[in-house]
């Protein structure tokens, strides 16, 4: 088994430093491509561009917070599962209120 890791690690190095590189060069392409012509900005080099990848990935692509996600999906799944219709109608105006998409439930009973 160690044997196998003696090639996996170097291999797996390699890959994430080529993915590394590849998202970099992508990044600083597309941008000096596109916006210095369409904006005016000015053009960035790899390491700007692997800063902006960065910045992106931590601001919009979490820290591989999908399980989170799909944690909080798979409780809700369960909870709606056991409500009954009458509870579902309740949530859903109860929802719709709070969200701005109509009167809440006792505001339409109400009137």
């Amino acid at each position: 088994m160690r044997r196998r890791w003696i090639f996996i690690a170097p291999l797996a190095i390699l890959g994430l430093l080529l993915f590394i590189v590849i998202g970099g060069q992508a990044v600083r392409l597309l941008w000096n491509w596109l916006l210095p012509p369409l904006f005016g900005w000015r053009q960035i080099t790899f390491w700007q561009a692997l800063g902006l990848l960065a910045l992106c990935r931590i601001l919009f692509g979490g820290y591989g917070g999908r399980g989170v996600r799909s944690r909080v999906r798979r409780r809700m799944a369960e909870r709606w599962e056991l409500m009954t219709p009458e509870e579902r109608e309740r949530f859903r105006q109860g929802m719709r209120g709070r969200c701005g998409f109509g009167p809440a439930a006792s505001e339409s009973q109400g009137q």
